[in-house]
């Protein structure tokens, strides 16, 4: 299918990947050697539970949740930038976002199955400018997504058609470089309809907002004009991407300014200043301009990413911190493959 703003072409399918260590430890690898499966999909049915990571390097990686079976999912495919990762659990495939060239309206929205294999263009350049965090709604299926330097909330069809505007927070012509106005991380709230957002601001510069907003936009209104939006926190160093812990109210973000992972609730005492709240708990500090972010609430733990080449874990408060990877180069947004995905 094609996005409704231009139509998207499909890149070639990668050729299968190797079996990795974890094939064998979770039995795929001798299923395939027995010959009751072929070699992608028990590739594809080794990485339950497995992390996927994007590279600046223009790859999309794979580890399992405890740092083990590295290895390079898609190479060099689509648009330079990849930043947001996501997965659609029904579909059973990997969605990630290319921001493109600095400057240039070139984003684009790509997907592949769980081999690497069948790498599709869901959104072709100019469909986005420059995409950033990006989140699938499994109960709407829908992609939702924020988009940087277009000062945009977005979504779309799983597939790229019906590409919209949900919130527009500037003009990338009038407003260009204004960095207060560009959507950075994005989460939702499946159980209220409500989507979160992060305007990161200036480098490290206490400019850093977070924002939600019902996932339709009001009747009469447009994305600029829209009236519900509701600012969080205000005055942040540099917030980027961010998570839910719905059942507990809870809002997770990683931070680039003081590179930290934070989290604090979702919803603003009554009376509050956004640029006065006390109740942000810092999780993690000193990484190296982080970036991603991941919840897995089933097993109570959060992974996060750096710019600085770092895969991290910790419990959902914070301790039990430690590095899976690091020195892998320039890293962005991460998510998991849910281990009923495969069922």
């Amino acid at each position: 299918m094609t996005p409704a703003i231009k139509p998207a072409g499909a890149e070639d399918a990668m050729s299968p990947i190797s079996l990795d260590r974890r094939a064998a430890l979770t039995g795929a690898g001798a299923l395939a050697a027995a010959g009751l499966m072929g070699a992608r999909t028990a590739a594809a049915q080794a990485r339950m539970g497995s992390l996927c990571f994007l590279s600046l390097s223009n790859n999309v990686m794979t580890v399992g949740p405890d740092g083990q079976g590295l290895a390079k999912l898609v190479e060099g495919k689509g648009s330079s930038g990849p930043d947001g990762i996501t997965y659609d659990t029904s579909a059973k495939r990997i969605i990630w976002s290319n921001m493109g060239k600095v400057n240039e309206n070139d984003g684009t929205v790509m997907s592949c199955d769980l081999a690497g294999g069948d790498v599709k263009t869901l959104v072709a350049a100019g469909g986005t400018f420059t995409p950033k965090q990006i989140k699938f709604d499994t109960e709407r299926r829908r992609l939702y997504w924020c988009d940087r330097e277009g000062m945009r909330v977005m979504r779309c069809n799983p597939d790229g058609s019906n590409v919209e505007v949900l919130v527009q927070t500037g003009d990338f012509t009038a407003n260009k470089g204004d960095q207060t106005r560009w959507c950075v991380g994005i989460a939702l709230d499946y159980s209220r309809n409500q989507i979160y957002w992060s305007q990161k601001g200036g480098d490290n510069a206490n400019q850093g907002v977070i924002r939600r907003a019902s996932m339709d936009i009001p009747y009469g209104q447009t994305p600029a004009n829209r009236t519900d939006i509701e600012t969080l926190f205000s005055g942040l160093p540099e917030p980027i991407d961010l998570d839910i812990e719905p059942r507990r109210r809870r809002l997770y973000w990683t931070d680039r300014g003081d590179n930290t992972v934070s989290r604090a609730p979702m919803d603003m005492p009554i009376g509050a200043d956004p640029a006065a709240r006390t109740d942000r708990e810092i999780l993690v500090r000193g990484l190296k301009e982080a970036i991603g972010m991941h919840l897995d609430t089933a097993a109570g733990r959060m992974y996060y990413t750096s710019l600085g080449g770092e895969v991290g874990t910790a419990k959902m408060d914070g301790t039990e911190a430690r590095m899976l990877l690091t020195g892998q180069g320039s890293l962005t947004g991460i998510t998991q493959i849910a281990l009923s995905s495969m069922s």
